[in-house]
């Protein structure tokens, strides 16, 4: 029986993520991470910080809304979370703003690539720039003056909007003292000018500046006092009754407008922006002191995540990498089919192509063998060749089936418009089950070869998405093996039709057996340690919260199993505790790729199982969700598994950070060792390379 632990043994969720944007944030202040990824890593900063408020602190005032005193796993309520949070995000958000200002923006400067300031503008770059206004700004803006009449608009959610205070009449003789000037969005937030104009070969100015340097045309004959830019983040929870619901996807296109005019958590404001302004924003948008973020900069600094990709100049940006294909796929036209048949195939992204996934269904949707085609859909982006090839299989005749999760967060309009696309030419597009998302990875094609019907599975612990394939770190298994073909079948079958859960013989799946199975994983290895024998735990995952599991985890190091975790970002478990956890270590990798495989390695009396996932360790992965969990019975492909995404993170020395029994992290590093760099190793392996590959490695978004 797995007894129970106090409070004080768990760390807080929200405050893990906010020490994992500090991490984000150490990768733009390293100097040995190229420049313009260095700006990337400022960005990424914001965008995490951005979701997060409009999830996790969006959700922690509804709880205190509605009065709510349940405490977490932590022993903490939502109103003491909110508190350290605002208190940390006030500390993270100046840090963030003063590597801008006295680091990567003067590196930039030296490398010609400039950011021109409105007060250093020369003649020629400020009569460029009114001309630009006039063309390209001013016919699409619409300027607000507040009245009666006009009250204070609706504001998009993450928008870039100014508040402009006013004096004199208007044309109409009112004495309208302020207005609201919404930023267009078909207008780019940094705009690039003629080097000659500029004076430096990448010069670009801010349409914040550009705004304000004209703001007075927009109000003829008025005088304007001040002009300050604002942005509004919103609550992006998106509200579907699971019990009203007739039709998901109807009731979802018609939740979506709300998002971008949700409650506001946080109003961000320039720190110059006068005090009268920033209450009377507050005022508005109904929040307080706190929920006020002043900073030393643009108030967007996502809108800079395209500069690297508009400057040319590759000697301050990653090494660049062709990803590599295993040696059974490398030949022209090879018959995937053929190749499954003889060997279960393992890839491993982004190091290993994902193209394989693509040619696999292209073939599939051509082959007048394969007679049915079912696939899950998580994200996969706006354009895919995957949803193409699938929209050919159907009009070629084949049964397709495709689950779409149409609640896959901030990918749900893309992820509506496919369905569409699939419905209008008789795909069967199910959406899984209600209340529960379908977060597992998984494609099977039905072929007749020699007049039986064979089975073919890919199963991922990544999305089906060819542009993050390059970013995050995953592995794919492509087998014909029957008894796993049987239980991801037999996962389809519960997506789209009625009836009991069965036993599989090999997946384990969330909500029925995953978390039970990893339960029984762990408590068979603290049995082991009991009688004596080896018994050893390696887990590497996104994020580590569910209490039971942790619970577990501790029962186990008491009992002397060497626990090893590698958690990229939240973890509520305290590793290193006498008496507790002594014998678990846990460590995060910040690199050039997003950490994004989730594997279960337990000893198991030296049988060394291995288990690839799209679970991480979570309430919502065990419990509220569809996920599956498979083994690799291959043993050469197991060993791959253990020494690529493993033994040589566990090795990483200078992409590693260590955590302390309080949730705080050191970046591991020795001197006198010789650097290993896990992800520069195996783009050295596994990729085609041009360059060093272990240059300036560095992290992304979560």
């Amino acid at each position: 029986m797995t007894k129970k632990f106090a409070p004080q043994q768990f760390l807080n969720r929200e405050l893990g993520q906010l020490e994992f944007n500090l991490r984000v944030l150490a990768q733009a202040e390293d100097a040995t991470v190229p420049l313009l990824e260095r700006l990337k890593y400022l960005c990424i900063v914001s965008s995490n910080l951005d979701e997060f408020f409009e999830i996790r602190v969006a959700g922690l005032k509804e709880q205190i809304k509605l009065g709510s005193v349940a405490a977490g796993a932590d022993g903490m309520i939502a109103k003491q979370t909110l508190k350290l949070v605002r208190e940390q995000a006030h500390q993270l958000i100046k840090r963030q703003y003063q590597v801008l200002n006295d680091d990567i923006l003067p590196a930039l400067d030296q490398q010609e690539i400039r950011f021109l300031r409105r007060t250093s503008w020369n003649d020629a770059q400020r009569a460029w720039i009114r001309e630009f206004f006039f063309n390209e700004v001013k016919p699409v803006l619409t300027p607000i003056g507040l009245d009666p009449v006009h009250p204070f608009p609706r504001v998009l959610n993450k928008s870039l909007n100014f508040a402009v205070e006013l004096q004199g009449k208007d044309a109409f003789g009112r004495n309208t003292a302020k207005a609201i000037v919404q930023a267009p969005r078909v207008v780019p937030r940094t705009i690039l000018l003629p080097p000659e104009i500029s004076g430096c070969a990448h010069g670009f100015v801010f349409l914040s500046s550009i705004l304000h340097a004209h703001v007075g045309e927009l109000f003829s004959g008025m005088e304007v006092l001040s002009c300050h830019q604002f942005r509004v983040t919103r609550n992006s929870n998106l509200f579907v009754d699971d019990e009203e619901v007739k039709n998901l996807r109807v009731s979802l296109q018609g939740e979506l407008p709300h998002r971008h005019f949700g409650d506001a958590v946080r109003l961000e404001v320039t720190d110059n922006c006068a005090p009268q302004v920033a209450e009377y924003l507050l005022r508005q948008f109904e929040l307080g002191q706190d929920d006020l973020y002043r900073v030393d900069g643009p108030v967007n600094l996502v809108r800079l995540m395209d500069i690297p990709g508009r400057v040319v100049r590759d000697d301050l940006k990653f090494p660049v990498f062709s990803p590599g294909v295993p040696g059974v796929l490398q030949k022209k036209g090879a018959d995937m089919f053929k190749v499954i048949r003889k060997n279960d195939v393992l890839l491993h992204h982004p190091f290993q192509s994902f193209k394989p996934i693509i040619e696999f269904i292209q073939q599939a949707s051509i082959d007048p063998s394969v007679v049915a085609i079912k696939q899950t859909v998580y994200r996969t982006g706006v354009d895919s060749e995957l949803m193409d090839a699938l929209i050919a299989a159907t009009q070629l005749g084949k049964e397709v089936t495709v689950v779409v999760e149409l609640l896959a967060r901030f990918d749900e309009e893309a992820n509506i418009s496919w369905a569409k696309k699939l419905e209008e030419v008789g795909a069967h597009v199910v959406y899984g089950v209600v209340g529960h998302k379908t977060h597992a990875k998984m494609l099977m094609v039905v072929r007749r070869e020699d007049g039986k019907l064979r089975r073919y599975v890919h199963l991922g612990t990544g999305n089906y998405h060819p542009r993050t394939a390059r970013l995050y770190t995953d592995f794919g298994l492509f087998t014909c093996n029957e008894e796993v073909c049987a239980d991801a079948n037999e996962v389809f079958n519960q997506l789209t039709s009625l009836g009991k859960a069965r036993k599989l013989n090999h997946l384990w799946q969330s909500p029925f057996s995953l978390h039970v199975e990893v339960l029984r994983a762990i408590q068979n290895e603290t049995k082991l340690a009991q009688a004596g024998k080896r018994a050893h735990i390696i887990a590497k995952m996104n994020a580590l919260l569910e209490p039971e599991t942790i619970t577990a985890l501790y029962e186990a190091s008491q009992a002397g199993v060497k626990v090893e975790l590698i958690v990229r970002g939240v973890c509520a478990l305290r590793p290193g505790v006498p008496g507790l956890s002594e014998n678990i270590s846990v460590r995060s990798i910040i690199g050039r790729f997003l950490e994004h495989t989730r594997i279960f390695y337990f000893c198991n009396n030296m049988k060394h199982d291995v288990y690839l996932a799209s679970a991480d360790w979570m309430d919502r992965n065990f419990f509220r969700r569809v996920e599956v969990c498979f083994p690799l019975l291959d043993k050469k492909l197991k060993k791959r598994v253990i020494d690529e995404g493993l033994k040589v993170y566990l090795q990483d020395n200078s992409q590693a950070w260590e955590m302390d029994g309080d949730g705080h992290y050191q970046r591991k590093s020795s001197r006198r060792a010789v650097q290993k760099c896990a992800q520069g190793a195996l783009l050295a392996e596994l990729a085609d390379l041009q360059a060093d590959p272990t240059a300036g490695m560095a992290a992304k978004s979560p």
